[in-house]
């Protein structure tokens, strides 16, 4: 952890030296958006930049994503995400919660401290929902889905209803074998389906 609060604080330095001075994007997550299991290069944030490059959107995307964090993880690093002064925030957590069988109420919690840090900083926060394998059962997995509706709509968020919509349960090819992440093909349709909810929140 402490390699990568070195490599942001290298990358703030740049930014204010006259590196790259397009607005962030970052993408704060846990594997899904670190891309775990795909080649380098080839997670979601990657194809999202080139979605933006291609259609003329002047932003830089910086992945924040670390496999295996949980909302409680994300509470403990938010400051690394608000030293890049993101300018959009696609917020990714919550998966490896509902994994583990924690408590709905403090992943719901930890969610809401995210998005009210998040918005204080001036960030606008895009939030990426998702869910559970089935056998995790119907109360709970209902009350789990209700966390991203409900602070989407108490906080006025725009929100990805189903970060993986289109890839999970889409045949072989998009997901790995552990059923849980996307293959590089389909990291490529979850940035198509980022895109098509975050291009209305960006300035061209």
């Amino acid at each position: 952890m402490k390699r990568r609060s070195l490599l942001l604080a290298f990358l703030a330095a740049d930014t204010a030296l006259g590196g790259d001075s397009r607005p962030v994007i970052a993408t704060f997550g846990d594997s899904l958006s670190a891309g775990f299991g795909a080649e380098p290069g080839r997670s979601y944030p990657d194809y999202l930049q080139k979605l933006l490059d291609s259609k003329g959107y002047r932003y830089r995307v910086m992945n924040q994503g670390v496999s295996g964090d949980t909302t409680t993880d994300g509470v403990e690093r938010i400051g690394e995400v608000l030293a890049a002064k993101p300018a959009v925030v696609i917020l990714e957590l919550g998966g490896n919660d509902g994994l583990r069988g924690l408590p709905v109420s403090g992943t719901k919690a930890n969610l809401e401290k995210l998005i009210v840090d998040l918005q204080k900083s001036g960030a606008k926060v895009v939030l990426a929902g998702i869910t559970l394998p089935r056998n995790y059962g119907t109360t709970y997995i209902q009350s789990f889905d209700r966390i991203y509706t409900d602070l989407a709509k108490q906080y006025k968020l725009t929100l990805i209803p189903f970060l993986l919509q289109g890839v999970a349960m889409s045949g072989p090819g998009l997901m790995q074998r552990d059923g849980i992440h996307p293959t590089a093909d389909g990291n490529e349709k979850v940035a198509a389906t980022v895109f098509r909810y975050l291009a209305p929140v960006l300035k061209k």
